[in-house]
């Protein structure tokens, strides 16, 4: 359903997000973002001068380079377009994450490595939804090879309990949806049923 139509208005300010999701050649993923808020009028800006409509104020570019268990292999973070000279010197930091895994508690780890100071507030925006877009780039593509593993004749090995269990309504252990889509993981009134 859309929604109601607006009261009369201009329109004054727009951020774009893209996220992308690679799988590359070496068995790893690459997972994109670019942010940019740009203006529809001029304005002046002390250290970049006038900003003229369409010109990004920020635009702000993130990778995440993950494995298959969601472990960041590397990070690389730059700022192409800031109010301030000095915003481009805080994304170094960014490399903190190397190491670290996505999953349970990912908001928490990111604002304790990179919130306040310790990072810029639109790169840190950025890492909720470039966790999700691991998921949906890693996991359907994994569902994907098995599918056709099993289509092949060979066996679903499939051993390790599924991030997304029980992390929302359509994801609990007992929903349809995943007696549907991992059986082998329902816990519903009648599982192990066929």
């Amino acid at each position: 359903m859309p929604l109601t139509p607006p009261a009369p208005r201009e329109h004054i300010h727009t951020r774009s997000i893209d996220l992308r999701g690679y799988v590359r050649q070496d068995g790893l993923y690459d997972i994109e973002a670019r942010l940019v808020d740009t203006k529809t009028y001029s304005f002046h800006n002390e250290f970049r001068g006038e900003v003229i409509p369409g010109v990004p104020i920020h635009e702000m570019v993130m990778r995440l380079t993950v494995d298959e268990s969601f472990l960041i292999h590397t990070v690389e973070a730059e700022t192409e377009h800031s109010p301030y000279p000095v915003c481009p010197e805080i994304t170094p930091n960014f490399k903190r994450l190397e190491g670290k895994r996505m999953g349970r508690g990912w908001n928490k780890l990111v604002r304790e490595l990179l919130g306040g100071v310790q990072g810029c507030t639109h790169l840190v925006e950025l890492l909720g939804p470039l966790a999700t877009v691991a998921f949906q780039t890693i996991r359907p593509y994994q569902r994907w090879k098995i599918k056709r593993e099993l289509e092949a004749g060979q066996e679903d090995s499939t051993t390790q309990r599924p991030f997304m269990l029980d992390t929302c309504h359509a994801w609990a252990s007992t929903s349809p949806v995943v007696k549907r889509w991992m059986p082998k993981f329902y816990t519903g009134p009648d599982a192990g049923k066929k």
